[in-house]
């Protein structure tokens, strides 16, 4: 009589109960070793150049002024509002789905120049005192490196290159 040999094909349990436990512990380690501060400047930088962007497009299309503001860790989008001339109140742009005012803080650990510049009608920025911007306008997003978002003196063209 011939015996036959049986063939035995996969794995068995305990092995891949080892296998799983050793990929677990690779896993966490890598989450712990990823640095999301790099991650967070990217993130923030895109954020802050769409919102400039917005700025730019809502001062064209309602024909009136919008205000950037950005402090050392947060961008607000404002109207001033004018009585014959004078500025009388700010009243804060909202975000597009809501009511809520359209501003932004910055993650931990990135952060940004002290600046207030707004766009007219047109869609040309102007600085704090409503004179036009002399060559271009740059704003730095630092953390995990500076990211540059440009704004070009004439058009007012809002440039970001990550």
């Amino acid at each position: 009589m011939i015996a036959a040999r049986r063939i035995v094909a996969g794995f068995t349990l305990l092995e891949l109960v080892v296998v799983i436990v050793i990929a677990t512990i690779l896993s966490a380690f890598t989450i712990a070793r990823i640095n999301t501060q790099s991650f967070d400047t990217e993130g923030f930088a895109n954020r802050v150049a769409a919102m400039v962007r917005f700025a730019q497009k809502l001062a064209i299309s309602q024909r009136r002024a919008v205000h950037v503001v950005i402090s050392s860790n947060k961008v607000s989008l404002c109207y001033v509002v004018t009585n014959c001339g004078t500025p009388t109140a700010v009243s804060p742009v909202h975000e597009p789905p809501g009511t809520n005012a359209f501003s932004y803080s910055a993650p931990s650990g990135v952060m940004l120049a002290d600046l207030t510049f707004s766009f007219n009608a047109l869609g040309r920025a102007y600085d704090s005192l409503g004179v036009p911007i002399a060559g271009a306008l740059t704003i730095a997003v630092t953390g995990d490196g500076t990211k540059t978002i440009t704004i070009a003196e004439e058009t007012g063209y809002v440039q970001y290159v990550p």
